[in-house]
């Protein structure tokens, strides 16, 4: 336990930790230290802005109080109570104000902005400067997705800091000197990077806005909703604001042990789909002349018929972004109703992890992280990513392996240290179960501070996996021939081995937003919600359940609405209402829970007690070719990003991406065209050169590989 210290902030003792800092020192005692560059996320404080300015025994002039520790004895004066501490904060946002535009009624930032509000309680009540403002050319573009105002600029430099210390991108940066001062970005190329929206939340005045939000709304006609994302399997808080019934921006909501308050632009900025021109809004059937719109009871007379005409030969196709709800809801229809148990799931996320749970914070506090598979962390799980950064900022070892194996001295390191996390992003998941064989080898159950992940590709493929087997216990059956095919959201619908399914199916139902993903081979069309029109429940990578909130009304029918009348002709009793299917989920697999007790930050349950796993074979590596393909889904990919239009400039290029060691040995340098080839197939790419990936791999999208099989050789074009 850290040495207490005691001292006095406008007279009041208090007692912390030492070292802790003023700013938390003076809010334990009740105390408001202004501030605008400060923010303990971003690192080391600057004491840049200079609001934060307090008296302190003993030191003959006034300190930025941001940059201050606590120590014994101590005594602070902040404006409160000393005078020159005030008149130093007076005169700080004077200064700032000089040529502050006074465009309040039409900044974005208005009834929001803590320079406003500082401002009232602690600035001068009118101006003595009679010179004209300088002006600069606004809004600069620096993306699609951000504008930026310089004349608004503080010069606080959390964004370049963000940029710089978290997510390490280096792209924003701050040019010129003294009063020159700009930001801009590195050689005025656009802002690039997978968090860079993370920056118009941090800045503390107008100067970072979002090109969707400008003029989209003002604080007094909006609401506010907490939610989770649900674009990928982190799970990360976010409050989303609408006005007038629509979707108008995201927010982080800092869950301080999943993603300390950072959004990925995916997250925060794919809400354009739910608007998109091609969006079903009405179910759709096929006749002679293609699909046809229908009324809701015609589709689900269809569906009805469809159902009874193939009995038990159902197999159901799911995407892994269901609800838990949704899931447990369609799988009660087709098992419980008709017998029908065959699934297809995007992937298959067992329990076997449990034993080994830890925060996604642990990962920052880790002696040693080992990323196992090959497939970039930041593509499955962007906020992992900046955990893995933070571990190396604190000294870890961090270090990416491409096979599911790890070499003995690599197994000795970790089974020696004292904090060691293994992180598994690759194809040779098995569910978990692969991971959880590791991690049990390399002693890391009931080890504090030790544990391992699985990356899920889907958001929600655990919680899909515990819902199906949840609404009934029987085996799947021969479901040959298939007589029907039930498509569960856009992702199966996209996915070419679903297609190929449907081809030797007799009928395809599908469930789906966009008429783009169903048209042609779709029998019976059912439309469906986005993920922020849903209410329900979700299990993220670390395995903790989180509730996910509607935040717009959807135009169409809740999915748990029509299933529930579906079920009703089949004799399933089920309800209609998300809470009510919660409960009977919980009392079969989440220890009875209720909906009402998940707030708006869930817990972690706490790892369980080891259990015997199979012993695996050791995983198949091709030796056909010098390098292994990686087909991955990028992080900016799928139907949302798709119908986002600022979004296009972030979805990857026509690129391999390569370990140096590889592309050297090849005589290949950053961008050489290249041909990837394998068996007669073969792809013309650009390189990209990583520092960190590890060699022996090949890395390629899934919409710039092609047909390309496993084994590939890489050779300059």
């Amino acid at each position: 336990m850290a040495d207490l210290v005691t001292l006095t902030i406008d007279g009041r003792e208090v007692q912390v930790p030492k070292g802790t800092g003023l700013v938390e020192t003076a809010e334990a005692a009740g105390i408001e230290i202004p501030v605008f560059c400060y923010e303990p996320r971003l690192g080391a404080p600057l004491g840049a802005c200079r609001m934060c300015l307090v008296e302190v025994e003993g030191i003959g002039k006034l300190q930025a109080g941001c940059t201050l520790t606590a120590q014994d004895g101590m005594a602070v004066k902040t404006a409160q109570t000393s005078k020159l501490a005030a008149e130093g904060q007076n005169a700080t946002l004077e200064f700032i104000l000089v040529n502050h535009p006074l465009d309040c009624p039409v900044c974005d930032k208005g009834g929001e902005c803590p320079l406003q509000d500082l401002t009232f309680r602690y600035g001068p009540g009118s101006t003595r400067m009679t010179f004209e403002k300088l002006t600069l050319d606004k809004p600069i573009p620096i993306s699609p997705l951000i504008a930026l105002d310089r004349e608004r600029c503080i010069l606080c430099y959390r964004c370049t800091r963000f940029s710089e210390q978290v997510a390490e991108d280096g792209q924003l940066v701050a040019v010129n000197r003294g009063a020159n001062s700009l930001i801009a970005t590195f050689e005025d190329e656009p802002y690039r990077a997978p968090f860079s929206g993370n920056v118009v939340e941090l800045c503390p005045v107008g100067a970072l806005t979002s090109t969707q939000y400008r003029f989209q709304a003002r604080p007094w006609e909006i609401q506010d909703v907490p939610t989770v994302c649900a674009l990928c399997p982190v799970g990360c808080n976010t409050t989303v604001t609408t006005r007038e019934g629509k979707v108008k921006r995201v927010l982080s909501r800092n869950h301080p042990e999943i993603d300390e308050g950072w959004l990925c632009d995916k997250g925060r900025f794919a809400t354009q789909h739910l608007h998109a021109e091609d969006r079903i809004r009405e179910p759709l059937r096929r006749g002679r002349l293609g699909l046809e719109e229908i009324s809701w009871d015609a589709a689900l007379d269809e569906a009805e018929r469809l159902l009874r005409a193939a009995g038990s030969h159902i197999v159901t196709a799911l995407s892994g972004t269901e609800t838990v709800e949704q899931a447990y809801a369609l799988a009660r229809l087709v098992r419980t109703g008709l017998g029908a148990h065959n699934a297809v799931f995007p992937e298959e996320v067992s329990s076997a992890l449990d034993p080994f749970r830890l925060p996604l914070s642990a990962i920052r506090d880790a002696q040693i992280v080992v990323v196992v598979g090959g497939d970039a962390v930041v593509e499955r799980a962007p906020i992992v990513d900046l955990w893995l950064r933070a571990a190396r900022r604190n000294g870890a070892r961090v270090l990416e392996v491409a096979g599911p194996e790890l070499d003995a001295p690599l197994a000795d390191e970790m089974r020696a240290a004292d904090r060691a996390v293994l992180i598994w992003s690759g194809p040779y998941g098995e569910g978990g179960m692969r991971v959880a064989a590791l991690a049990a080898a390399l002693g890391l159950h009931g080890r504090e501070g030790s544990g391992a992940f699985y990356l899920p590709q889907t958001p929600n493929a655990r919680g899909v996996c515990e819902a199906w087997a949840a609404a009934d216990d029987a085996d799947e059956t021969d479901p040959h021939p298939i007589g029907l095919l039930i498509v569960s959201g856009d992702e199966a619908a996209a996915d070419p081995a679903v297609r190929a399914l449907a081809e030797h199916a007799e009928a395809v139902i599908a469930i789906t937003l966009f008429q783009g993903l169903a048209v042609g081979w779709a029998d019976l069309v059912l439309p469906g919600t986005s993920n922020l029109e849903r209410d329900g429940t979700l299990i993220n990578l670390e395995g903790r359940l989180q509730r996910l909130r509607r935040t717009v009304l959807p135009p169409v029918p809740d999915e748990l609405a029509w299933l529930a009348k579906l079920a009703s002709r089949f004799d399933v009793e089920l309800s209609p209402h998300a809470p009510v299917v919660f409960e009977e989920i919980s009392a079969k697999a989440f220890g009875g829970i209720s909906f009402g007790a998940m707030g708006e930050q869930a817990a972690l349950p706490a790892p369980t007690a080891i259990e015997d796993l199979p012993e695996l074979e050791p995983a198949p590596v091709s030796v056909t070719a010098p390098l292994r393909l990686h087909r991955y889904r990028p992080l900016f990919s799928g139907a949302a990003v798709e119908r986002t239009p600022e979004l296009q400039f972030q979805r990857p290029a026509a690129e391999v991406e390569l370990a140096r060691a590889d592309a050297e040995s090849r005589g290949i340098g950053q961008g050489d065209e290249v041909v990837v080839s394998s068996n007669g197939t073969s792809v013309t790419l650009r390189a990209r050169l990583s520092r960190t990936q590890p060699p022996g791999i090949a890395r390629i999208a899934e919409e710039h590989a092609g047909a390309l099989p496993a084994g590939v050789e890489v050779g300059r074009a």
